[in-house]
């Protein structure tokens, strides 16, 4: 099968490569898929994405005059491809639905431990010689609550780590798992969840009901000083209003290793030039919040899994046979 694989740095074509034991034809290419490189999908039976790519209707009919059979997308959530434009052009979406809850999960908490602690701050003072520990005071995580809004695979992960630490447990889903509550914690509803929680943490996938699910009235509702983290996808935040809540305080610390509007910056070297997101550049100035690059994910063991589902997908699919990981409402 001829695959077009766009949004590519070195380490997918590298992880990519190892894993075609199928022997697809890879054509690997920087640039995302937009309308304007929609030529480079010529003569390629799928085309392979990333989350930062927007495949929307255009795209999608674009791609199946093009003969594009199939898209497979790196990433477990398909919020960045319009289903509903892929299944009227008979186009395949296939995904990744699990390839390292613990990597994201983990990572979580390194922004967790990191905000409370100020180790990013702690690393630069002693790089410049001040050994001085006025403002580095944090808090004990044991017996503190937390609320998780998601608990699918990353979010039961992350409850796992923090019921380690000895932290109370409040849980959102609309299909709670047993898993969850096995470990002490309790489902409830979001007022209770935001009113309650010493730090919120979010794990749900991107819908119309979770978009902008973190706004001025959510944030009202929670205590003072709250640390809000989010590491699943950028939207679920209204970043403007995160900014207010940091600005009187009622956000104590916020971790983020997504963005609404990342599609333009992440995965992307622009050091020597000038930041144009004025809204992202404000977030830098706040001695409180730490952003991570989209990196929840980087780990060896979740990039051998995604390459290795992705290309799966691409074999079963060709081959007529299952399981291709399809993508679809509700899954």
């Amino acid at each position: 099968m001829k695959i077009a694989v766009f949004s590519t740095r070195r380490y997918d074509r590298a992880y990519l490569a190892a894993a075609n034991t199928s022997g697809h034809e890879l054509s690997f290419f920087e640039s995302n898929l937009t309308p304007a490189t929609i030529p480079l999908t010529v003569a390629h039976d799928a085309v392979c994405v990333f989350v930062n790519d927007d495949i929307n209707a255009t795209v999608i009919q674009s791609l199946a005059a093009n003969g594009v059979e199939l898209i497979l997308t790196r990433s477990a959530g398909f919020n960045h491809i319009d289903l509903d434009a892929a299944a009227k052009h008979k186009i395949t979406v296939a995904r990744v639905p699990a390839y390292s809850p613990e990597a994201v999960a983990e990572h979580t908490v390194a922004l967790i431990l990191s905000l409370n602690r100020k180790t990013h701050r702690a690393y630069n003072r002693v790089r410049e010689q001040n050994f001085s520990l006025e403002g580095l005071a944090g808090f004990d995580l044991k017996g503190k609550t937390v609320g998780i809004i998601g608990t699918g695979k990353i979010g039961r992960a992350f409850a796992r780590i923090m019921n380690g630490f000895g932290c109370e447990l409040l849980a959102f889903d609309p299909f709670p798992h047993p898993e969850v509550t096995a470990l002490g914690a309790r489902y409830v509803e979001l007022d209770e969840l935001f009113a309650s929680s010493r730090i919120v943490s979010l794990h749900c996938p991107l819908t119309p009901e979770t978009h902008h699910l973190i706004d001025d009235s959510a944030i009202e509702r929670m205590p003072d000083g709250v640390m809000l983290i989010n590491t699943s996808r950028g939207a679920l935040v209204d970043t403007p209003a995160v900014i207010r809540g940091l600005k009187n305080s009622k956000i104590g610390s916020l971790g983020l290793d997504v963005y609404e509007e990342e599609a333009d910056m992440f995965f992307q070297d622009l050091s020597d030039k000038v930041l144009q997101d004025d809204v992202f550049a404000r977030l830098l100035t706040f001695p409180n919040v730490l952003i991570t690059a989209h990196q929840a994910f980087f780990t060896d063991e979740a990039l051998t899994r995604i390459a290795e589902t992705t290309l799966e997908n691409a074999a079963h699919f060709e081959a007529g046979t299952e399981p291709v990981h399809r993508a679809s409402y509700g899954k």
